[in-house]
């Protein structure tokens, strides 16, 4: 017994030595490696770390050492990436263009419940007397926590105190969709024009109360839509992009003017 446990601790250390060194070797090999600059003059250099490394330089090694994909880079161009696959050697299927979209238009539309003091952000304002001043719950606070955190500027507050966002900026790094507490956000295909801007879940009639720009639940897109592409779920019209031709059927017959056409 006295032989046996040394030996159980010293292999153990062993191992953890040996899988440090294996892990160091590879870093240091990364970092070493020829096509690293190459590789990072491909990169947009906006280190946002929204690939979840630490910047360009720490994907790019990343990359070198097999421990993530080239398309955790969001932000970069289809162009960009393919050059970085002959780079690495690799073969790369390229993947559809997204943008952030705004599932809101209330803003001005909907009256405040309480007069809010506090901080003026939309994390903190959303923990105040449940969901924030708004008489919406599920509508914009206001506050732009978003576009304080768009690495890339694409998103900037009306004079509606809505965010507004630019499509051309847009690289669909997803902070946006991150921040927001109401989780208003969401990335859907560039190419495609129409979307819903409403998140409300109550009934159309409860929804028409508290904002006159809310989904109020009537069908009337589902109904139209030759491409079977939009459906009322849990009180809100729902786009399928898999389906939708951005025709702008519903869009025509929106009573409350609720789904619209991306500028």
């Amino acid at each position: 017994m006295e032989i046996i446990i040394p030996s159980l601790v010293l292999g153990a250390l062993g191992l953890a030595f040996g899988i440090g060194l294996s892990l160091t070797s590879k870093k240091f090999t990364a970092a070493g490696d020829p096509r690293l600059d190459k590789i990072l003059s491909f990169l947009p250099g906006a280190n946002c770390g929204a690939c979840g490394k630490a910047g360009c330089q720490g994907f790019a090694e990343s990359l070198l050492s097999g421990g993530t994909d080239i398309h955790r880079c969001k932000i970069n161009t289809e162009n960009n990436k393919q050059k970085i696959a002959q780079i690495l050697g690799q073969r790369l299927d390229e993947k559809v263009r997204l943008t952030a979209i705004l599932r809101c238009n209330g803003g001005k539309k909907v009256k405040d419940k309480f007069s809010y003091t506090g901080f003026k952000n939309c994390s903190e304002a959303n923990l105040a007397l449940g969901g924030g001043q708004k008489e919406c719950f599920f509508g914009c606070l206001g506050f732009g926590d978003c576009s304080k955190a768009c690495p890339f500027r694409a998103i900037k507050m009306s004079e509606d105190f809505l965010p507004v966002i630019d499509a051309q900026k847009c690289r669909a790094c997803n902070k946006c969709v991150e921040v927001c507490p109401k989780k208003l956000f969401f990335l859907a295909p560039y190419s495609s024009s129409v979307y819903v801007a409403c998140s409300s879940l109550d009934p159309g009639k409860d929804t028409r109360i508290v904002c006159s720009a809310g989904c109020i639940a009537c069908r009337a897109c589902e109904k139209t839509c030759k491409y079977d592409a939009i459906h009322l779920i849990d009180n809100l019209a729902i786009i399928d992009y898999n389906k939708c031709t951005s025709c702008g059927d519903c869009v025509k017959v929106c009573p409350a003017k609720t789904i619209r056409i991306r500028q």
